[in-house]
């Protein structure tokens, strides 16, 4: 059986493997480092890059903590244990260009003893403006991932997605969405624990690679002022769901958790314009068209 310790040790390694990739990606900025410990017991990693050449600020956290289940999510989780343990890591990737889209990723493991433990995690995509090629090259990376596990990963986890990162106040999607889970055990997946964790892990060596490719392909589009407004604007609603709706968010509030490293995926900037209306015809209007549920991307 795999243990906490070894979940804990290789997800230390895909941080590590992440933030090469991306130093190569932006090419002028590094990612600094702070080590940091938890009031209640275990620590992380925090690696922050920002102001590069493409990479405008980002994070790529790692993180094992344990102690003391909070009352409020012993309550929302159903369960009496009172100490717990959890590790993952944890990305939000913000760029210069409103060309090149906000990515996520969280990939994480949860356990309060043998019997009770999970896997959750996932990868999204919030373009600020939807390249429809781009769209569906993701989706079909990540279907590609999800079929070598299981048949009915990519649908179940993509339309878990759809539901989740929806920013009910405005009525639309975060971005064009991707795949999300959580608590996922082998009764619920049905594969082993050792499979879900090797597929959280091909999740987590997904991300550098896709993102790449993406980047590469709009990193040399220039832009005008009203489509860097626009990125502002849409920042600002991704702000509104980290705040608003994120339970991973509200997980590092409630277990005290380090404040610089749960809030660091916000941007360094980001604007919110009253009423703001997009133009009939305009990029802008088509993108708030494709911010929806349900789209099948990969055709």
């Amino acid at each position: 059986m795999i243990t906490k310790e070894q979940i804990a040790e290789k997800y230390k390694e895909i941080q590590e493997e992440i933030t090469q990739a991306l130093e190569k990606l932006d090419g002028k900025a590094v990612f600094q480092e702070e080590l940091w410990e938890r009031d209640g017991g275990g620590g992380g990693r925090t690696r922050i890059i920002q102001h590069g050449d493409i990479l405008e600020k980002g994070g790529v956290n790692f993180s094992a903590v344990h102690g003391e289940l909070p009352a409020p999510i012993k309550k929302a989780f159903g369960v009496e244990e009172d100490q717990f343990f959890a590790t993952g890591v944890s990305i939000v990737i913000h760029p210069n260009n409103p060309w090149i889209p906000i990515i996520h990723m969280n990939i994480r493991y949860f356990e309060l003893n043998e019997n009770i433990r999970w896997f959750g995690g996932g990868i999204d995509l919030t373009p600020h403006y939807v390249i429809e090629e781009d769209a569906k090259d993701f989706h079909q990376a990540l279907k590609a991932v999800c079929d070598q596990y299981s048949a009915q990963f990519y649908e179940e986890f993509k339309t878990w997605a759809d539901n989740y990162f929806y920013i009910k106040h405005r009525n639309e999607t975060r971005g064009i969405g991707g795949i999300f889970y959580d608590k996922l055990t082998p009764e619920k997946a049905g594969v082993s624990m050792e499979e879900i964790f090797d597929f959280s892990c091909a999740l987590g060596r997904l991300f550098p690679k896709i993102y790449t490719e993406i980047v590469n392909r709009n990193r040399d589009k220039s832009f005008t002022k009203e489509e860097k407004d626009w990125q502002l604007l849409r920042r600002g609603r991704y702000v509104e769901f980290n705040l608003v709706y994120d339970s991973g968010t509200k997980f590092g509030l409630e277990t005290n958790g380090r404040i610089e490293s749960i809030l660091m995926s916000l941007p360094e900037q980001a604007n919110w314009f009253y009423n703001f209306q997009a133009q009939p015809g305009s990029k802008e209007e088509k993108t708030l068209g494709l911010l929806k549920k349900g789209i099948n991307w990969v055709g």
